[in-house]
């Protein structure tokens, strides 16, 4: 159960992105371009000077490129729908990634789809229903149907990880460095389309710089704490874990999160009870996942020692 407590604690670091891309002055696509380039430097730091290894990826450079892309797209629809709509409606959203892992996991693994997996997911789809309620604000659909986007996202990189992790040839940092380069570079392709500056790019560019007040604080905490040690930290736990777990454990990121935004931000006057109801069935999920494997032990033993 080590690896399940830890990856709880670092949910509670994932939630506090969310927080902190509110408290974040800039607009999502500045947010992420700054993030994954101090991320990538961060990583590149720790693996040359702390590891004395080398960032060297060889044939793995260009997957990882890639696999950070689809990151950097995840993270740009997340921070999209905190700013479009709230932290709430953001992470309600961004729970549903067990549903659809119980889907991409089988089909990029080659692996049977497991019936119990689809019904945990489906048990978290309806606690989110009740979390997101029945939405009437237009900015509101509009977040959650951009964080059910970064959902999707996240149901998808983290088995290619898992996938590069369990064949142990490369340092988590040094995986780290190369998909925060390849989510930068996306994101600073798109930042002039997302950004509605397609005629002008360099405005949107410009954005990268518009930092004030603490801004500067909460975006190294953002890429150094957030990014390059709980990321780094989610790609060596994926080597005892399976991707499907580890995404719905991250279900109690909106539980976290959604309690901290309400202390914080007093979002509790945009939510109705169907909150509270919700996160009790997202837990149920995850306590029904954790309690599957121990019932199967206890039922093998009782079929081998009647």
């Amino acid at each position: 159960m080590k690896p399940i407590f830890q990856l709880h604690l670092l949910v509670m670091v994932f939630a506090a992105t969310a927080i902190l891309g509110r408290l974040i002055s800039l607009p999502a696509p500045a947010i992420v371009c700054c993030r994954t380039f101090l991320a990538a430097v961060g990583a590149a730091i720790v693996t040359c000077l702390f590891k004395r290894k080398s960032l060297a990826a060889g044939k793995d450079t260009i997957r990882l490129l890639l696999i950070g892309a689809l990151v950097g797209l995840h993270w740009l629809c997340f921070f999209g729908a905190v700013k479009v709509a709230n932290i709430s409606i953001c992470l309600a959203g961004v729970a549903t990634i067990s549903l659809f892992t119980a889907f991409t996991e089988p089909w990029l693994e080659k692996r049977p789809i497991r019936m119990s997996e689809v019904l945990l997911g489906g048990l978290v789809a309806a606690g989110i229903v009740m979390i997101a309620g029945f939405e009437r604000s237009s900015s509101h659909l509009l977040g959650l149907a951009i964080a059910l986007l970064a959902a999707f996202l996240a149901a998808v990189f983290p088995v290619l990880n898992r996938r590069l992790v369990n064949q142990g040839r490369l340092d988590t940092q040094v995986m780290v460095a190369w998909e925060m380069t390849g989510a930068f570079i996306v994101v600073a392709l798109l930042m002039p389309i997302v950004s509605g500056n397609i005629a002008s790019p360099i405005a949107s560019w410009v954005q990268l710089f518009q930092w004030h007040g603490y801004d500067w604080i909460w975006l190294l905490a953002l890429s150094w704490i957030c990014t390059v040690f709980a990321h780094g930290f989610h790609i060596h736990l994926l080597r005892s874990l399976s991707a499907y777990t580890s995404n719905l454990a991250i279900n109690f990121e909106p539980v976290y999160g959604i309690t901290a935004a309400l202390i914080i931000f007093k979002e509790y006057q945009d939510l109705h009870p169907g909150f509270y109801f919700g996160t009790l069935t997202i837990i149920g999920a995850n306590a029904i996942h954790a309690g599957i494997p121990w019932w199967k032990a206890r039922k093998q033993r009782n079929l081998l020692d009647p």
